[in-house]
């Protein structure tokens, strides 16, 4: 009893720092082995990167949620097309503008419509241009770099001398009238690029400054964006032309082709012996003199030598038909010892059809 403390909460509170150092020393002991991210590494996590330019390749959960919003199939044929719209473009605007062009294909990508609306550096003069054949719309965008180059260009720019820009007006008459014969001259060239492929014509329908306006999809609508980059000497400004896949909708399988004239597994050889073999099948074709209705209990009733009085005459026409599709009408006749029908008319449009679906 001597030896037990007399105030044991003194010896209670004596020994609780040192346990409270256990527990602080393990914590810290924990946290020096745990990496804290900095901020350029959660950027990269979540894949915001502020210096990425629009429309870019996107990284992280970003790209984790934008990929199934913006994978869409690939269009080969279309590739070849663009590549033939600028070799005839690079020829067109030299003519043009009397000037060294040297036009270059940057990249072809899938896009949504409403992202791409956002992404548009202004100012900027989007032309919205109308395929007839394919009843849908387009848009071609022109940045203010390429703006100021031509009309620099047309109206006699000195070489070697950067585009002047004046920024925070709108763009006057004659700025918007010569990009406007350049655009006609672009969209020219895509139609002969189509050519090959379909007939589709490109017509012009309006010149627009705001994105807003220049609306021909819904913003969650797929779409084809290509940039093409034109060069005069040290001036110069990108193009971008954005097709939704709706416009593309009624040429989608040619443009699915690896190559022009490709048929996606048809045989010609194959096609050419059902065609000869199906010209040399025989068939039963039947001569219908009249044709009645009788009630069943007449039918029933029916015995050896009863007559049955047919609506037909000996001038009567008589039918002609295959199971049961009418193929022409004949007056019927006797050649040598046999009963004939000569044919007194052409087939019929129901007869002509069927041949046609089985060839």
């Amino acid at each position: 009893m001597a030896d037990e403390p007399e105030n044991p909460a003194e010896d209670d509170m004596s020994a609780a720092p040192v346990g409270g150092e256990e527990v602080n020393s393990w914590a810290d002991s924990g946290a020096s082995d745990e990496r804290i991210l900095n901020q350029d590494e959660i950027d990269s996590l979540l894949g915001f990167d502020m210096s990425e330019e629009p429309g870019g390749e996107r990284t992280g959960i970003r790209a984790i949620i934008n990929s199934a919003l913006v994978s869409y199939e690939r269009l080969p044929m279309l590739e070849i097309v663009f590549d033939r719209l600028v070799r005839l473009m690079t020829t067109s605007l030299r003519n043009f503008t009397s000037d060294n062009v040297e036009v270059s294909l940057d990249n072809i990508s899938s896009i949504r419509f409403g992202d791409y609306l956002n992404s548009i550096p202004l100012p900027a003069i989007l032309s919205v241009f109308r395929a007839e054949e394919l009843n849908n719309y387009g848009l071609l965008t022109v940045d203010s770099n390429l703006i100021y180059s031509i009309v620099d260009v047309l109206l006699g720019g000195r070489r070697g001398t950067a585009a002047m820009r004046i920024e925070g007006r709108p763009y006057t008459t004659i700025e918007r009238v010569l990009v406007q014969r350049m655009v006609e001259v672009v969209l020219a060239d895509a139609r002969e690029a189509f050519e090959p492929l379909t007939s589709v014509n490109f017509t012009l329908d309006r010149l627009e400054t705001n994105p807003r306006f220049a609306a021909i999809a819904r913003p969650a609508n797929a779409a084809i964006l290509v940039k093409l980059r034109i060069d005069m000497e040290d001036r110069g400004g990108r193009i971008e032309l954005l097709l939704p896949y709706a416009t593309l909708e009624p040429i989608r399988k040619m443009l699915l082709q690896q190559f022009m004239g490709e048929k996606f597994g048809r045989d010609n050889i194959w096609e050419g012996h059902l065609a000869t073999e199906l010209w040399t099948t025989t068939m039963e074709v039947r001569a219908v003199l009249d044709e009645q209705q009788l009630g069943l209990k007449q039918v029933l009733d029916l015995k050896v030598g009863d007559t049955l009085m047919l609506n037909a005459t000996p001038d009567s026409l008589v039918e002609l038909r295959a199971g049961v599709i009418p193929l022409t009408r004949g007056r019927m006749g006797r050649r040598n010892t046999h009963i004939a029908v000569r044919v007194e008319a052409p087939l019929t449009p129901h007869a002509r059809q069927a041949v046609q679906r089985s060839l």
